[in-house]
């Protein structure tokens, strides 16, 4: 017989038991859809972790710490310091800049400045960087420009800022996600590391009273990003900002350290896949690392184990089927045995008739799969809009927080089809080799 005959016939046996055909699909149905949507929901977890993290800063950034550093990340990782000293200069950075991967670095210092534009003032952490490598940290822009090279007291402000300007006259203090008072952009602006800039300040008697130099700045960008670290600091060039600094430390009467060396640093890695292979390489130097990729990292671990639980459990179901698949094909060659033996009887091949019994189980793995996995898609796409609500209260504890609940990648729809397929041809294997081995004399007298 040739592949359209038996696919015919195959479909024309199904057929003819109905109930006991539903039945066994039904089963590879539920199984199939208990693997998918239980992939998906690892999937959406898995997601929504990222979207999560990520909106807490830039993953592709990786800050750098020296051995003398006390300003540490909350989520680094540390590192050894047998292979070097530990101390980030421009040496050192440049040797960074040529491990594999990275597109930038840039030395960076944080000071906290007074702002004053008219009669609105702010205090805010400064973050100063090389301007010129601010375009290849990819800093999204709501308005203006980015730093570029040759700026020296220009500044680029994150979104949440201009919203902290006060009026000390009228308010106490400043207000955190309003309306911004002021325009960061085409107002004249002073900065100050004087921290009672614009205030009264009473003085103990005895102190002695400080006077620190005023700047003209201008700020030249708005940032876009809402919710990192970025939206609720300033930027400006490491030149400016060291003047700044220098400035205050003389004005306090402190020593001021002539040393080219740098508290921190960042570096911009192109892939985030490549970001934990970076880290490792900058750990190896001496130093100290730490990235939102770290928690990433360890999210998509959890992800992962809880994904596989919930697969394990729906590949329970799909067992539970394959069974069924057995069950329905070893009936079938008990009442089929006389049909088993005529087609002998008139010459049929053995391969033949096994092919037949594997097609008649394929197709029901195959259908049950295909059916499944419309199932699937339709449960997801209510997980993702009408459930939603219910299935974020569900999974809130298991780390979930993103805006999908329920991811089904194309591969695993193909792949759902192709394994129930297969779940049916290898439940069926053993029923086919069976018929195949039926006596024809033997059937044919028992019938």
């Amino acid at each position: 017989m040739n592949n359209r005959d038996l696919i015919g016939l195959a479909f024309r046996n199904l057929l003819r038991r109905k109930t006991r055909t539903i039945l066994a699909i039904i089963g590879v149905v539920v199984g199939t859809s208990a693997i998918v949507v239980m992939l998906s929901i690892g999937f959406g977890l898995s997601a929504g972790m990222q979207e999560q993290i990520a909106s807490y800063g830039n993953l592709h950034l990786v800050e750098i710490y020296g051995n003398s550093s006390t300003s540490m990340s909350f989520y680094g990782e540390g590192g050894s310091f047998n292979n070097m000293d530990g101390v980030l200069n421009d040496k050192t950075l440049d040797k960074m800049e040529k491990i594999k991967g990275v597109a930038a670095v840039s030395p960076r210092e944080r000071l906290y400045l007074s702002f004053g534009i008219g009669k609105y003032i702010a205090q805010t952490q400064v973050i100063g960087i090389k301007p010129e490598v601010m375009q290849k940290f990819k800093y999204e822009l709501q308005d203006g420009r980015l730093l570029a090279a040759g700026d020296k007291f220009e500044m680029v402000f994150g979104n949440q800022v201009p919203s902290q300007f006060y009026n000390p006259k009228k308010t106490w203090g400043s207000t955190w996600g309003g309306e911004a008072q002021v325009d960061v952009i085409t107002n004249k602006m002073i900065v100050t590391a004087d921290e009672s800039y614009g205030q009264k300040r009473q003085r103990n008697p005895g102190e002695e009273k400080i006077t620190y130099k005023e700047y003209k700045a201008k700020g030249v960008g708005i940032l876009a990003n809402a919710n990192d670290e970025s939206a609720y600091s300033v930027f400006m060039s490491l030149e400016g900002l060291e003047i700044i600094k220098k400035e205050s430390q003389r004005a306090r009467k402190e020593t001021v350290s002539n040393k080219n060396e740098y508290e921190s640093a960042i570096v911009y890695v192109d892939d985030i896949n490549d970001v934990e292979t970076v880290s490792q390489a900058i750990r190896d130097m001496g130093f100290q690392t730490s990235s939102l990729s770290d928690w990433l990292k360890y999210a998509q671990d959890s992800a992962r184990r809880t994904q596989g639980i919930l697969g394990g459990i729906g590949a329970i179901s799909l067992l539970v089927a394959a069974l069924g698949i057995t069950n329905t094909m070893m009936m079938s060659i008990y009442e089929r045995t006389k049909e088993i033996g005529i087609m002998k009887v008139i010459g049929a091949n053995l391969r033949d008739i096994k092919r037949l019994f594997l097609l008649e189980a394929g197709l029901i793995g195959f259908l049950g799969g295909f059916v499944g996995l419309v199932f699937s898609l339709i449960l997801s796409l209510l997980m993702n809009t009408v459930l939603s609500g219910i299935m974020a209260a569900l999974i809130g504890g298991m780390g979930g927080g993103g805006s999908t609940i329920s991811i089904i990648p194309w591969w695993v729809a193909a792949a759902s089809l192709v394994f129930s397929t297969t779940i049916g041809v290898m439940a069926g294997y053993s029923p086919a080799r069976r018929a195949m081995r039926l006596s024809a004399l033997e059937s044919l007298r028992n019938e």
